[in-house]
Formats: structure tokens, C-alpha cells, sequence
């Protein structure tokens, strides 16, 4: 072979070389950035008064200044209130008022809170669970100026993204109760790597990409909340309840994650694999009643705790 030829070989090699790397480096910049540029705006939303509901508008202010929406469901006595997070992207958090209808019956209020970059709230930028524990202190907050609520226990519950900020939040805050989460991710960089490799990436691919969505979220949400993860956030839970739902064949967030959370989790943590591959596990989210082995283990976790 030439030396002419050698050269040019060479040249493509390291071009070829430098251009996979370049892929693998910037491609979690380029589908995140695409993802959590917001505000989200809703397909659709529903309405409480299809679910008998009449709940009082709220408008929260989290400490770095943002105005949230949300409604606050009342129930006579209550036992115990619960914030509901909906996920990253559809649907808004309003699809849980059947859930919010079905605990007021069993004496549980609620606060249905659309966090940073969704619907009516304020914000340009999704944050992937790094800073919606704020958008949670704010409901908090709120709730501590209640004389109803101040003594009552406050349990989150999230779905997806939704579920990833509610175990950040709680580990976070220790005034928090607990946590129900559907779906939860242990880490944005875990689920970017599971996707690839469960879209038929190779596993190099999947495992080259994912310190570069660490570094992405690093640069993206500062170094200072490099540690506001699920997986590392449910440790800091100590002896507070947490329960975790996901199906087993679940395409959005594959089940490994409830694996990995499982792993950092404290020991009463309770787990429950549903067969099958419904995002949200339940069969009829809007109408939670429908399904009762979902309903009957949230009323399980909830009266067993508190």
C-alpha cells in the first residue's frame, strides 16, 4: 500500500472515529433539549366537575419565583393530604382527579399541583425532576398556612416524571411523609441509556452514551443538584413509607428502573409488579374505582401508614 493510501485510510479511520465520538457526546444534548423545552401545552385536559368535584383554584409561588397552578380537594376530617405530580409530558396532572374524587370518599384531601412548564404554570423548562422538589415546596407550604392540614401527613404521588420528582422531593424534605410513585425513573441518565438499548441500540452504544446525559444534566441543572436523583434520593427516606408501582413490560420506562430504586431503597419500601405493559399501571387511570386491585393497594398502603 501507498503511502499516499495509508494516509488517506488513516485520515477516514480517525474522521469515522472523531465522528462517533462527537455522536455519542452531543446525542443526549440533542434529544433531552428537544424533550424538556416547554412550556408543555395539553392536548387536553379534564374537567373535576366530570368526576363530582368542586375544588378550589390555587396559584403557589416557589422560591425561585415561579407561579404555579393548582386545586386543592377538600374532604370533611381528612386523614391525611395527598399532592398529585403528573408526568413529563401528557397527560396533565387534571387526569387524576378520579383518584382525588375516589380518596376524598375515603377521607383523604388532595392537591392536584401542575408543576414548572406545564399547562398554566409559569416556567420555559422542564427540569426533569432537579428542580420540581421546589414546585412540591410550595405546595407545602401552602398547606402549612391551613389550620386544617398542619398536623395532617402529606403524601406525594407521582406518576413518570412525576414519580421521579416525588422521591427527590421527599428525600429532600423530611417533612414529607411519604410517597406513592407509578413509573418513576432512578435517573435521567438511566433512562436515556435504557431507551437506546431497548430501541435495539447496541449495548455499547447504550453504555457509551449514558455518562454523557450525566454531563448533560450536570451542565444543564448545575453541580450542585448533580446528587437530586431518585435512586440516590429514596435512601435519604429513613423510616418513612414509600411504594412503588410499575409494569413489568412497561415501553416508556422499562422496568429495570423500579429494580435499581429498589436496590438504594430503605427496607419497609413495598414494590408491586404488575404483569403486563400499561404505563401507568392501572387498566382505567381516569376511573381508578374500576380497577380494584390498584385501588385496593393504594388504600392498603395508605391506612396501614397512616
Amino acid at each position: 500500500m501507498s503511502r499516499i493510501n495509508k494516509l488517506v485510510l488513516g485520515g477516514f479511520f480517525l474522521f469515522a472515529l472523531l465522528g462517533s465520538f462527537f455522536l455519542i457526546a452531543f446525542l443526549p444534548a440533542m434529544i433531552t433539549n428537544s424533550l424538556i423545552s416547554g412550556p408543555v401545552e395539553f392536548a387536553r385536559t379534564y374537567s373535576p366537575h366530570d368526576f363530582g368535584l368542586e375544588p378550589k383554584e390555587l396559584r403557589l409561588k416557589t422560591e425561585d419565583g415561579l407561579e404555579l397552578a393548582a386545586w386543592e380537594v377538600r374532604a370533611v376530617q381528612p386523614k391525611a393530604v395527598l399532592v398529585f405530580l403528573g408526568p413529563m409530558l401528557e397527560p396533565s396532572v387534571t387526569a387524576f382527579w378520579g383518584h382525588a374524587a375516589f380518596l376524598k370518599e375515603k377521607g383523604y384531601a388532595s392537591i392536584l399541583l401542575e408543576m414548572r412548564a406545564h399547562g398554566q404554570s409559569q416556567g420555559e423548562q422542564i427540569s426533569l425532576g432537579y428542580r420540581e422538589h421546589l414546585d412540591v415546596l410550595a405546595a407545602w407550604n401552602y398547606l402549612q398556612q391551613k389550620a386544617a392540614y398542619q398536623k395532617l401527613p402529606v403524601i406525594l404521588f407521582g406518576v413518570g416524571m412525576g414519580g421521579a420528582a416525588a422521591l427527590n422531593a421527599a428525600g429532600l424534605y423530611p417533612q414529607l411523609a411519604g410517597v406513592i410513585s407509578i413509573a418513576a425513573y432512578s435517573s435521567w441518565g438511566d433512562l436515556f441509556s435504557d431507551n437506546l438499548y431497548f430501541s435495539d441500540a447496541s449495548l455499547f452504544l447504550a453504555l457509551a452514551v449514558k455518562p454523557f446525559a450525566k454531563l448533560y444534566t450536570w451542565f444543564k441543572f448545575g453541580w450542585a443538584g448533580r446528587g437530586i436523583i431518585p435512586q440516590r434520593q429514596i435512601a435519604n427516606l429513613g423510616s418513612r413509607p414509600v411504594l412503588l408501582m410499575h409494569s413489568r413490560e412497561d415501553g416508556e420506562i422499562p422496568f429495570v428502573n423500579l429494580e435499581r430504586l429498589m436496590e438504594s431503597a430503605p427496607p419497609q419500601a413495598e414494590a408491586w409488579a404488575r404483569p403486563g405493559s400499561e404505563h401507568w399501571v392501572s387498566t382505567n387511570f381516569l376511573e381508578p374505582e374500576e380497577d380494584r386491585e390498584y385501588t385496593a393497594k393504594i388504600l392498603q398502603f395508605l391506612e396501614n401508614n397512616f
